[in-house]
C-alpha cells in the first residue's frame, strides 16, 4: 500500500509524555526537499521524508520545538526520576517497608521485613513482643524492566541507599499486629509502620480451595509481576498455606489471585492415591486418564523430547498402565515418586515435534490429552487440508505501534495476513483470521479461536516498535517469539528462513510470555516483521513491491516447515 506525501506530522511521543527513560524517539513526517529541525538542529530524514532522531532528556520537564518552512509543533517530555529518593528528614525510603499487605503464615514459616534508608543507619523493628535488628545488605539493586532486554539496556543499577532485612519465625498463634520500624542515625530516631499486618494461623485452620476459572493462573509470587507457571485446571483443589494481601499460597508452593478461586467447607488436607493409567486413542489425539479421588494440584514441564507431569499431593499406587505400540505420539510411559506426596509421569515422544497438548478435571479424573500430527499431502507444495490460524495484531480502537506518517500498525498486519490467507489457501490449506475486519478483538477471544478450531499452527502478525529510550535508527529488522517448546522449532524456522529469503536484518529469536504464544494447544508463535518507527524500514513495510516478497516468503516458509518429516 504506497503512502501519500504527507504534511508535517509527528507520530510519537505524545505533548506531555512521561518517561523514566535517559532519551525519547521523535517519529515524524515531512514532505522531502525541505530541512526539519528539533530545537534548531536539522534532523536526517529517509528519501520519503520520515525521521526518527533520539534526543537526551534531563529529570523533569524537556521543550522540544519542531520546525518544518514556518509550521512549528511543540512537546513537553517529562523525565522521571527513577532513583528513590530520601524524605526531608530521618526515615525510609516511601513504600519500601515490607510487609506492604497484611499476611497470614503458618507456625514456624519464615517471614522478612526489609526496609530501604540511608547508608550506615540503625534499623530494628518490633513486633508484638519481639524486637529484632535489621542488617544492611549493601547498596540497592534495581533490576531492569524486561522490555530492557529489547533495547539493549538490560543491567541492574545500584543506588547509594541500601536495603536492610532480617528474617524470624514466629509461633504464636493470631494476629501480631503490624510491624514497627524504627531508624536511628547520627543522634537521631524516627519510626514507621508498616503497612501490613502479621497473623500466624494454626494448620488446623488452613482454608481449602478450588479453581472456579476455566484455568487459575499460578505464579512464583503474590503479584503479577511474578513469572506464571503451570496453570491449575478449572476443579482443582489444594489447601492454602499463606495469604499475602488478595493472594493465596497454595501447599505445593504456587501463588493465585484469590478471585480465581472458591473456598470449600472442608478443610481435610488434600491427598489421592492414583492406581491404574488408562489410555484412550482418538481420531486426532491421544489421552491418558488419571483417576484420582480428588483433583489435585499439577504442574507440567515440556520439551522437544518428552513431557512430564507432576501431581502434587498424590500417592503412586500403579501397577498398570496402557500404551499401545503404534501410538503416533507416544514412546514410552514411566512414573516415579518423586516425594512422598509428588509423582512424576513422564512420555517420552516418537518425534521431537509436537503439535499441542490439552488438561482438563472430568470430575476427578485428570485427562491429558496430545495431539496428533495434522495429515499432509504428499505434493511438496500442497497443503491440502492443514488447518492454519492467522492473527492480524490489534484492530479498532488499538492501532498497535504507528509509522512517521501516522500509518498504523493494524491496518499492514491486517493487509499482510490477508494476502497470506490467500496464498494459503491457493496450497490448500484451511485458513481462519481471527478477524478480518478493522474491528476490536481482544486478547482472551483471539487465544479462545486458537484453542476452540485447534488448527496445526498459530501465526500471529505483527510490525515492531520500541519502548522509550530506544534508538529508532539503528533498529531494524525481523523477530520472532515463542512461549511453549513445541513451537520453538517453527519460530527458529521461520526467524533464519524469513530473514535469509528477504535478505532482511534480524532482530532475533526469543521466548517470551506473550498472550498470543501462550496458548499451549498448538503451535503458535508472535511474528514482528519490521520496525513500524524506522524511516527505512518503514519504507520497505509500505511498498507494495515488497509486501508481495514478504507474503510470498512468508507462504514458502510456512509451507516448507510444514511438509518436514517430524
Amino acid at each position: 500500500m504506497a503512502q501519500p506525501e504527507s504534511p508535517f506530522f509527528l507520530a510519537y511521543p505524545p505533548d506531555n509524555h512521561q518517561t523514566q527513560a535517559n532519551q525519547i524517539f521523535f517519529i515524524g513526517s515531512a514532505p522531502p526537499g525541505r530541512e526539519v529541525e528539533i530545537n534548531g538542529e536539522p534532523v536526517a530524514r529517509s528519501a520519503a521524508g520520515h525521521f526518527a532522531p533520539s534526543l537526551p532528556l534531563v529529570v523533569g520537564p524537556n521543550t522540544f520545538i519542531l520546525r518544518y518552512q514556518g509550521q512549528e509543533i511543540r512537546r513537553t517530555i517529562t523525565r522521571l526520576n527513577n532513583q528513590p529518593t530520601l524524605p526531608s528528614g530521618l526515615g525510609f525510603i516511601p513504600d519500601s517497608l515490607q510487609p506492604a499487605f497484611d499476611l497470614a503464615r503458618l507456625p514456624q514459616d519464615l517471614i522478612c521485613f526489609s526496609a530501604i534508608a540511608k547508608p550506615n543507619s540503625t534499623v530494628t523493628v518490633s513486633l508484638g513482643k519481639q524486637n529484632l535488628g535489621l542488617s544492611s545488605q549493601g547498596p540497592v539493586t534495581q533490576l531492569p524492566a524486561n522490555a530492557a532486554l529489547l533495547i539493549g539496556t538490560n543491567q541492574p543499577q545500584t543506588s547509594a541507599l541500601e536495603k536492610y532485612q532480617a528474617c524470624q519465625r514466629f509461633s504464636a498463634l493470631g494476629n501480631l499486629g503490624r510491624p514497627l520500624f524504627k531508624i536511628q542515625s547520627s543522634g537521631q530516631v524516627s519510626t514507621q509502620e508498616a503497612k501490613g499486618s502479621i497473623t500466624i494461623v494454626s494448620p488446623d485452620q488452613q482454608s481449602t480451595i478450588a479453581v472456579k476459572t476455566e484455568v487459575g493462573v499460578t505464579r512464583t509470587g503474590p503479584s503479577t509481576n511474578h513469572a506464571r507457571l503451570t496453570p491449575l485446571p478449572q476443579g482443582t483443589q489444594a489447601m492454602v498455606t499463606g495469604r499475602e494481601g488478595d493472594w493465596w499460597r497454595l501447599d505445593h508452593g504456587a501463588w493465585i489471585n484469590r478471585a480465581e478461586t472458591q473456598v470449600l467447607p472442608q478443610k481435610n488436607a488434600i491427598l489421592s492415591p492414583l492406581r491404574s493409567v488408562g489410555y484412550r486413542r482418538l481420531q486426532d489425539a491421544t489421552e491418558i486418564r488419571f483417576p484420582l479421588e480428588v483433583p489435585v494440584a499439577i504442574a507440567v514441564e515440556p520439551t522437544l523430547d518428552h513431557f512430564k507431569l507432576t501431581l502434587h499431593n498424590t500417592i503412586a499406587q500403579t501397577d498398570t498402565i496402557r500404551l499401545d505400540g503404534d501410538d503416533p505420539v507416544i514412546k514410552l510411559l514411566t512414573w516415579q515418586q518423586v516425594t512422598p506426596t509428588q509423582v512424576d509421569y513422564t512420555l517420552q515422544f516418537k518425534s521431537p515435534q509436537q503439535w499441542g497438548y490439552d488438561l482438563r478435571y472430568e470430575d476427578t479424573t485428570l485427562i491429558l490429552s496430545l495431539r496428533h500430527p495434522p495429515q499432509r499431502s504428499k505434493n511438496a507444495q500442497s497443503l491440502q487440508g492443514v488447518k492454519i490460524l492467522l492473527d492480524p495484531g490489534h484492530g479498532g480502537a488499538e492501532s498497535g505501534s504507528v509509522g512517521p506518517n501516522g500509518y498504523p500498525e493494524k491496518a499492514i498486519n491486517l493487509l499482510i495476513s490477508q494476502q497470506l490467507a490467500q496464498k494459503l489457501r491457493q496450497r490448500g490449506a484451511i485458513v481462519y483470521l481471527t478477524r478480518d475486519s478493522d474491528v476490536d478483538v481482544s486478547l482472551a477471544e483471539r487465544v479462545r479461536q486458537i484453542n476452540t478450531l485447534k488448527p496445526a499452527i498459530a501465526v500471529s502478525i505483527h510490525y515492531n516498535a520500541l519502548p522509550d529510550g530506544g534508538d529508532a535508527l539503528k533498529t531494524q529488522g525481523i523477530s520472532t517469539f515463542w512461549y511453549h517448546p513445541q513451537a520453538q522449532p517453527l519460530a527458529a524456522f521461520l526467524q533464519a528462513d524469513l530473514v535469509k529469503r528477504l535478505n532482511r536484518p534480524s532482530y532475533g529469536l526469543y521466548w517470551n510470555n506473550l498472550a498470543l504464544t501462550r496458548p499451549h494447544s498448538v503451535p503458535t508463535v508472535l511474528l514482528e516483521l519490521g520496525f513500524m518507527i524506522n524511516p527505512q524500514e518503514f519504507e520497505w513495510i509500505t511498498d507494495p513491491s515488497s509486501q508481495r516478497q514478504l507474503v510470498d516468503a512468508l507462504a514458502d516458509s510456512l509451507t516448507e516447515w510444514l511438509r518436514q518429516d517430524s
